[in-house]
């Protein structure tokens, strides 16, 4: 079977079922390639809420201005990077469209919209461009704040981060030495699902050959979860944080049943034809896929775990942003409710503000468990793997380290 790596995509449901746009954040980051150099860190202006024409409430847990400061005068354009899906301006479909409505707030034009497909795409366009805003997924985020290529963000502007939950709010993959940098947005986690008879358990998806599995270096850390389980003497506690010999079972567990039965997959569009033709009964998906099956009509069930990982997409503020007002406009802008639940119900992701979940989100949010705080905690959301295991002391496994693992497993 071809790897060959599918595009995400918006994708009509078999048998007349339900529209599915899959539009998933993570994607292997070039380890050799380099943000742009940090230039000084952007501010915004800040006026009173007379003189701003969008005044701006709230809390959040960086210092900043009293809460009523304002974002000062936009400086006429917006300069934008995110996956695709993530944006979107009525191209596709006229009702998504949430570029017109904010440029008609705001009087900011969005003057380029740039969308990728990867994280290795994104790293690429940073390279050589400035971005007044950016949404990378969490293993690029963390080496664009270790590199200082975005800016810490005042979150006493954005009047809806105090809806977005602590939990969320205070990831790794959006705060760095106690400042914030990222305002979440759109978040997901896996599930393994299964049809007919396929088994069960936490090593299940390892246990054969003929399987789908997402393709992304931080697959290890789903392996890793399972070995949690099925070898304690290994003593892994974060699955995102591995010591060489963790990271060596992970990459074991993955390769014991490895072949051209495999699918690796990156578009929802493989996983979901794999399970329909009958190619793999077990499968690692999204929370949508699982319902997608489920309003079809297919005997597809997700396998019980007591822990699954998942990730956090943000926007985070280009350091060397030219039109910084606007750039803050715009977080608090994709931070509010309208905005989120219109970007849930296209891409099938879950809102980071619950009060999204209504009209059109809400099945999405049901789905998540967006609003059951007791689940959630099951889940563990990705972190870029650091050497020093996330400032916890120890030595463990760089990102570097599990792509180029990947890479040799998967190409």
């Amino acid at each position: 079977m071809s790897r060959d790596r599918l595009r995400r995509t918006r994708l009509g449901a078999p048998a007349g079922a339900l529209a599915l746009v899959v539009c998933v954040f993570t994607g292997a980051a070039g380890a050799d390639r380099r943000a742009p150099a940090p230039a000084p860190s952007a501010s915004p202006a800040v006026t009173t809420p007379s003189a701003s024409a969008s005044a701006s409430s709230g809390s959040g847990p960086s210092p900043g201005p009293t809460p009523s400061a304002s974002i000062g005068k936009g400086e006429g354009t917006l300069q934008v990077l995110a996956f695709q899906g993530q944006v979107e301006y009525g191209a596709a479909v006229s009702d998504a469209n949430w570029v017109s409505p904010f440029e008609k707030l705001t009087g900011c034009r969005v003057s380029r919209l740039d969308r990728v497909q990867t994280s290795e795409e994104m790293a690429d366009r940073l390279r050589g461009n400035s971005y007044d805003v950016v949404s990378p997924s969490p293993e690029l985020a963390g080496r664009l704040m270790a590199e200082g290529a975005v800016a810490p963000v005042d979150t006493a502007l954005l009047r809806s981060y105090k809806d977005i939950p602590k939990r969320l709010r205070e990831l790794p993959a959006v705060r760095r030495k106690g400042k914030v940098y990222g305002v979440p947005y759109l978040w997901g986690f896996t599930r393994v699902l299964r049809e007919g008879d396929a088994p069960g358990g936490p090593d299940a998806l390892y246990g054969t050959g003929a399987v789908a599995i997402r393709d992304s270096p931080l697959g290890f850390a789903d392996a890793a979860l399972a070995l949690r389980e099925t070898r304690p003497e290994l003593r892994i506690k974060d699955p995102f944080q591995l010591t060489p010999a963790q990271l060596d079972a992970a990459v074991e567990l993955l390769a014991a049943r490895d072949g051209r039965d495999r699918v690796y997959w990156e578009d929802g569009l493989e996983v979901i034809q794999a399970l329909s033709a009958g190619q793999v009964r077990l499968a690692q998906a999204l929370p949508y896929h699982l319902d997608l099956f489920r309003r079809a009509g297919r005997p597809v069930k997700a396998v019980d775990a007591p822990a699954t990982t998942g990730w956090v997409g943000s926007w985070m503020l280009g350091a060397g942003a030219t039109s910084p007002n606007c750039a803050y406009r715009w977080l608090d802008w994709v931070g509010s409710a309208d905005v989120q639940g219109s970007a849930a119900a296209w891409t099938g992701l879950a809102p980071a503000n619950p009060e999204a979940c209504d009209g059109d989100a809400r099945r999405i949010c049901e789905i998540y468990h967006v609003r059951d705080a007791a689940w959630l905690r099951r889940v563990l959301f990705a972190v870029r793997p650091a050497r020093d295991c996330g400032g916890s002391g120890g030595e463990c496994t760089d990102y570097t380290d599990w792509e180029k693992r990947w890479h040799d497993l998967v190409r």
